[in-house]
């Protein structure tokens, strides 16, 4: 084996290692990657505090409270709107119910032709409520084995506090990190590394704070739109729709498809189903060709396919942690592949002409033949219907 294999495969050894390490460690990272990405917000900011005149912990202290500020002011904010919206969506489930039962299933009878006793309202209701029940039970279980071993608990509160702490320690200390980071990688491989980080850092900045602000300005403008129309439960559907934006079409089809429903059990006419109809369309509008583009830009390129697939792919590997880390990682990811079909196309194994295969000559000569003798046919027949003078 030659030096420079042995360096790729100790390099890959470690790459591995480290991943495998981070799998592993999954379940306790949750804390850790909430504050690394506060500190990734934050650290922009603390930098041209920084070139301000500032010291670095003055810069980062300032930072810190501007975003705790900001935190805070959003829960106190929307934790009211939340309990009010969630107790009208309790007190109008009686409607809901009766939509259901006297409408949308005869409906859907009629025009599937169904049997029945498939509708049977009364005994769906039984096995809805025996379902509840039995989940009930399992939570009544599990919650009160959490509250009487206080573990539960202790790892909740535990978690919340280690947030912010760690959060801070890291923005004070992300220019040193990455430094560190930097100085411990081969020197072989540094220049590509840093390279790569830099597109990385171009496309994760556009992603988190672009889409950040893509799914903030969704949320207000379907909440404050579906509130104009009516809709008792306008607010709460636009904050959901705007939370489930980034994933392409999810937000979209939840928030128009729970608002379809609500307009239809609250007022049950065209025209206010139409204004919902508007509201969603200038809302795709809005996101396709204003928010998205001004906001996020280009530079990520995710397809709609690969954006579901990391999601539900992170979800699967790491749970909760992954759905957060999915589309970050996945434009890592796109980074790497970019730089990886640049090297390819380089490449001698891309450049570099073989021999002609006989098979595909033999094929390509008989194509050529046939098309000589379909050109020469042609010609003899346009020949013939010349007309003679």
């Amino acid at each position: 084996m030659t030096q420079d294999s042995s360096r790729r495969w100790q390099m890959l050894a470690i790459t591995a290692g480290i991943l495998y390490v981070l799998w592993l460690l999954a379940p306790v990272l949750m804390p850790f990657a909430f504050a690394a990405m506060m500190a990734y917000l934050g650290d922009p900011l603390a930098d041209r505090l920084e070139r301000l005149g500032m010291g670095r912990t003055l810069a980062v202290s300032v930072v810190f409270i501007l975003l705790v500020l900001v935190t805070i002011g959003a829960l106190l904010l929307l934790i009211p709107l939340i309990s009010r919206q969630v107790d009208n969506l309790i007190q109008s489930l009686p409607h809901y119910v009766d939509w259901v039962r006297n409408t949308a299933l005869p409906w859907l009878q009629a025009k599937l032709r169904l049997d029945p006793a498939f509708f049977d309202t009364d005994r769906l209701m039984t096995e809805l409520k025996d379902n509840i029940g039995s989940v009930g039970s399992v939570a009544s279980s599990v919650l009160g084995k959490l509250t009487r071993s206080g573990l539960g608990v202790v790892a909740w509160l535990t978690n919340l506090v280690l947030i912010p702490v760690v959060a801070f320690y890291l923005l004070r200390d992300w220019d040193r990190l990455v430094a560190w980071i930097d100085g411990m990688l081969p020197r072989s491989i540094e220049p590509t590394i840093a390279h790569l980080a830099h597109e990385s850092d171009l496309v994760l900045g556009a992603f988190v704070r672009g889409q950040l602000l893509v799914m903030l300005a969704l949320g207000i403008f379907y909440g404050a739109g579906l509130t104009l129309v009516g809709l008792s439960v306008g607010p709460l559907i636009g904050m959901v729709a705007g939370l489930l934006s980034f994933v392409p079409y999810l937000g979209f089809i939840v928030g128009f498809g729970s608002a379809i429903i609500a307009v239809l059990v609250q007022y049950g006419d065209w025209s206010h189903l139409l204004m919902v109809v508007g509201v969603f369309t200038v809302g795709q509008l809005l996101e396709g060709y204003v928010l998205v583009p001004r906001l996020v830009g280009e530079k990520i390129g995710l397809h709609p396919v690969a954006v579901i697939f990391a999601v539900l792919a992170g979800g699967y590997l790491f749970g909760f942690l992954g759905i957060l880390l999915a589309l970050p990682a996945a434009s890592v990811i796109l980074v790497v592949l970019r730089y990886l079909t640049q090297r390819y196309l380089h490449s001698r194994l891309y450049t570099e002409e073989g021999s002609e295969d006989p098979v595909v000559a033999e094929a390509n000569i008989a194509a050529a033949a046939e098309a000589e003798a379909e050109a020469l046919m042609s010609a003899s027949a346009a020949e013939h219907n010349k007309p003679q003078s």
